[in-house]
């Protein structure tokens, strides 16, 4: 988590809603102190409690915050999370940059948490992809992982994934993951779309092979065939609805893109009173 966060500068996210000044803030004698709670509207995992408690560190360092539930949690809805003291000020403009982090990262890692329970006893990982908001990868990777998903490559340098487009432009699968293990020696995988094509990638020995949009059929003759001689990933269409019958055919991981792509913020309310 520590080193998510560091992948982030927080103060160029307060810089974007802040710029010349916070105006409103303004009307608020600089004196002022204020109390304020956050409670979550639904249910959710909680995450970015790191990510929260920078954003008040960096707008006043004396501003205390509580914590009263313990991240990754699953929490039920209108559980208080948080209390916050301190400059009045620094609780008003703060208060939309730390819960958009709250809010982003409970709701990567709840989704994440349900597509994780759907697999529960079957030995199939769920994994995440690069399918991720823009400059927030590392963050959302971490919000995976909190709740209780894994992840699949951070970037195009630490896993090779060769896909349709390379193979076309190497010639082969054969071509692609001979020419891939001469460069690097990181973990090779190989995605393909058919038994034949499968077949194939087995003859070449990558360390992990992608069933691209694999039918529950063609994915237990795919699990039959390797007999576990390679890592085998489905991936394509799965849904909450259909992830449990996919892990059943024995594959070792699914990649699923929603994890981080289709992310519907967690409803959150920061009440700030200023006190007397």
């Amino acid at each position: 988590m520590i080193d998510a966060l560091k992948s982030h500068k927080i103060d160029v996210f307060l810089e974007e809603d802040i710029g010349s000044g916070d105006i409103t803030a303004a009307i608020i004698p600089e004196s002022a102190l204020a109390y304020a709670e956050v409670i979550t509207r639904e249910a959710m995992v909680i995450c970015g409690q790191a990510w929260f408690n920078e954003v008040f560190a960096q707008l006043n360092p004396k501003v205390v915050i509580n914590w009263l539930v313990t991240e990754g949690e699953m929490l039920p809805a209108n559980t208080l999370l948080c209390t916050v003291q301190g400059q009045a000020r620094a609780l008003l403009t703060g208060e939309r940059t730390a819960l958009n982090w709250v809010q982003m990262l409970s709701a990567t890692a709840t989704v994440a948490k349900e597509y994780a329970d759907a697999v529960v006893g079957t030995g199939c990982k769920v994994l995440d992809t690069r399918k991720t908001i823009p400059g927030l990868r590392d963050a959302q990777k971490y919000a995976v992982a909190c709740g209780g998903a894994y992840n699949h490559r951070i970037g195009l340098y630490d896993g090779v994934l060769i896909k349709e487009n390379h193979i076309m432009a190497a010639g082969s699968i054969t071509n692609a993951i001979q020419v891939a293990r001469k460069l690097t020696t990181v973990p090779v995988e190989v995605e393909v779309e058919t038994i034949g094509e499968l077949q194939e990638a087995l003859a070449a020995k990558p360390d992990r092979i992608m069933l691209d949009n694999f039918s529950l059929e063609d994915l237990r003759t795919a699990v039959a065939l390797t007999s576990g001689s390679v890592e085998l990933e489905a991936s394509g269409n799965i849904s909450l609805e259909t992830i449990r019958s996919v892990a059943e055919t024995g594959v070792d991981y699914i990649s699923i893109g929603a994890l981080t792509k289709h992310v519907n913020a967690v409803d959150l309310s920061m009440r700030i009173k200023v006190l007397p």
